[in-house]
């Protein structure tokens, strides 16, 4: 006579729901990892120079128009060709974001030469700043 065990009989089941926390834990962590991950840290090495390497560098510079015409680069007072060799200096090096702030007193044809001047230089991303 054969004996009927319990245990035995059962066939392996998948337990679906703890399976399910686990990838949503996965997909939490690895989310929250990578937003940490911005830094890139390695062994330091002694690189070799190439005329051809470039590091994307992204300079932000304000270019501000008072109400009686003057420039101002940042905090420097300076005309519009020195303001246009400075820019053009720079954006050789770098890749340039200039933001363009006007006082509404200023002429409309002074905020177009301007503007016009900053991409004669080579400057490809203007900003234009407005008080919300």
């Amino acid at each position: 006579m054969r004996l009927h065990n319990a245990r035995m009989s059962q066939t392996p089941q998948i337990m679906i729901i703890p399976m399910i926390d686990i990838i949503f834990f996965l997909l939490v962590f690895f989310m929250m990892s990578t937003l940490y991950m911005t830094t890139q840290e390695s062994i330091p090495v002694n690189l070799p120079a190439a005329a051809s390497a470039k590091q994307d560098v992204v300079k932000s510079f304000q270019v501000t128009v008072s109400a009686d015409g003057k420039l101002y680069l940042g905090k420097d007072a300076m005309d519009l060709p020195q303001l246009k060799a400075k820019l053009a200096s720079e954006a050789k090096t770098a890749d340039l974001v200039v933001t363009l702030r006007a006082d509404k007193a200023v002429d409309y044809g002074t905020f177009i030469a301007v503007m016009d001047e900053l991409k004669t230089s080579g400057i490809q991303r203007i900003s234009l700043a407005a008080k919300q």
